[in-house]
């Protein structure tokens, strides 16, 4: 399936994952302008005025990169929308998404009717989150527009199916929009998502050791200095299964080998439960991908680096795949 003229302007097949707390106007221009998809969770703006804030100061940035620069525009940005019945703010953040006309959403945490019909009205498209080929099946019945399984090894809130086998049965029976995430920091992993049937990776972890990031340099530095053994997989935090540095959990005084599971029916989305710390502020999420990341730069290095790296892959597969190819 061809894909939509929003994404003419990419310069790889990538999409920058929301980042709670993380992700702000700085990190989402610097990405749309660099050639990849830029987003931000809604809620990462408080209150509602500053979202709207938020918004017009990407699509003004943007607005004026092209004009300055109409033989590179920048590419579209996304909003992340927490479509569960826990975010009391989900209709004024939609309202503020129509007001300025965003060209994208990702929906997390449920799938909704009315969200998908609301951004479709504007011109908008929807990609949903879902960590099994069920809930798959449930977003593009309601209407999503596409996918983004998260696949094991991804960071923040992520499921535990291989990428192979959750590709697989997703593209048995879909053929629209897939962006896959799980452990992909690398232009070798964002070939590999291809390879699978992805249209694009979603990257996610390797933008917090980025300038532009809202991260504090601590955090930054462990991602850099962590690799995927160092990633613990835990529902303690917020009531769901989701990937977390060790170091931050120990730093936290708890016990990285030795961690409850949390009640499922109780989702606190950050509160920690009885554990006094808080999921995203003191725990810290990353996906199992970050050995791929060696230093703190700006998301222009990064992203040129992606690009150098999957042009390398590509070279290298087309050229061992010729002699099984005659």
């Amino acid at each position: 399936m061809p894909l939509p003229a929003l994404f003419a302007n990419l310069r790889l097949p990538v999409i920058a994952s929301p980042l709670f707390i993380i992700s702000g106007p700085e990190l989402v221009i610097a990405q749309c302008k660099a050639g990849i998809v830029g987003s931000f969770p809604s809620l990462n703006a408080r209150p509602v005025s500053q979202l709207d804030e938020w918004l017009h100061q990407i699509t003004e940035e943007l607005a004026a990169h092209n004009r300055a620069n109409p033989d590179s525009p920048a590419a579209p940005f996304a909003v992340n929308q927490i479509v569960h019945k826990t975010n009391n703010r989900l209709d004024d953040d939609m309202a503020m998404c129509e007001k300025w006309q965003v060209p994208m959403l990702i929906t997390s945490l449920g799938a909704r009717e009315d969200v998908y019909a609301a951004a479709h009205r504007w011109g908008g498209i929807v990609l949903h989150d879902v960590i099994n080929n069920r809930f798959a099946r449930k977003a593009i019945e309601k209407g999503a527009d596409g996918l983004v399984p998260v696949a094991a090894g991804a960071g923040g809130h992520a499921g535990s199916q291989s990428p192979f086998a959750l590709m697989q049965e997703i593209r048995q029976w879909f053929d629209g929009l897939v962006a896959l995430s799980g452990a992909i920091a690398h232009g070798r992993s964002v070939l590999a998502a291809q390879a699978l049937g992805a249209d694009f990776a979603y990257i996610g972890s390797a933008w917090i050791a980025t300038q532009e990031a809202r991260a504090e340099d601590s955090y930054k530095n462990a991602i850099v200095d962590s690799g995927a053994e160092d990633i613990v997989y835990s529902s303690l935090f917020t009531g769901v299964h989701g990937n977390y540095l060790r170091s931050s959990i120990i730093n936290a005084g708890l016990d990285p080998d030795n961690l409850p599971e949390s009640d499922p029916s109780k989702m606190n989305f950050g509160s920690g439960g009885n554990t006094g710390v808080k999921a995203w502020k003191d725990i810290w999420g990353s996906g199992q991908g970050i050995g791929a990341v060696t230093a703190i730069e700006p998301v222009a290095s990064r992203v040129a680096r992606l690009e150098q790296e999957y042009r390398e892959a590509s070279a290298a597969l087309n050229a061992n795949s010729a002699p099984f190819l005659k």
